[in-house]
This record gives C-alpha cells, structure tokens and sequence, in this order.
C-alpha cells in the first residue's frame, strides 16, 4: 500500500514545518487528494494517524480534501469532468482528453500551536 509511504512522508513534511515554526504541537493538517491522483483516499485517511503516532502530530486532525477529476476533450474542446484514466468525453464519446485538474497530492495546510 503506497498510501502509508505517502502518508509518512506528509506528516515528515508537517513536521518540519512545525519545527519552522517553534511550535510545541501540530494540531491540524489539511491535505488535497486528487480524484484521479491514484491515491486511495480511504486508505490515506487511515494511515495519517498511523505515520503520526508517536510525534508531535500524534494528536492531529487530518483532513482530505477531494478535488475533483477535469479534463479538456481535444475533439469537442469541452471542459468535462473526469473520473478515470484514460477519460472518455462524456459528450462526444472521444478519448482524446488531456487531465487538467485532479491529479494533485498537496499538503495544503497545517495549523500549529
């Protein structure tokens, strides 16, 4: 499960972060997880918690925020949405759609105290 290792690495990048800030705990942390990222976002869910055990993030509140899957269909030049890859336009039925958005994995924010 590749989630653990991006969970780890998430809650590393928090807390150093929250070491920037001389802070003495991190309290939340707000993650953007792409629809079409390849990342499971219940599994990510449950390994936050797991890679924070035992640091400062241990009592964190992680949340997952999902963005939504768009693409641009080369052969009708619509804006549609996306739900998989590779996409099929939904209103032509062509596959010629290029990913613009939902493919993110970002640490959008941290609060610390």
């Amino acid at each position: 499960m590749h989630e653990m290792g991006l969970a780890m690495r998430i809650v590393e990048i928090a807390l150093a972060e929250t070491e920037k800030a001389k802070a003495s705990r991190l309290c939340e942390v707000e993650v953007e997880v792409g629809e079409v990222a390849g990342v499971l976002r219940e599994a990510l869910e449950f390994c936050l918690p797991a890679a924070a055990h035992g640091t400062l993030a241990e009592q964190a509140v992680f949340t997952i925020v999902a963005v939504p899957g768009q693409g641009h269909c080369q052969a009708c030049q619509r804006q549609v949405a996306v739900s998989a890859f590779p996409a099929q336009c939904p209103e032509c039925g062509g596959f010629g759609v290029t990913i613009t958005a939902g493919t993110e994995l970002r640490l959008r924010s941290i609060n610390v105290e």
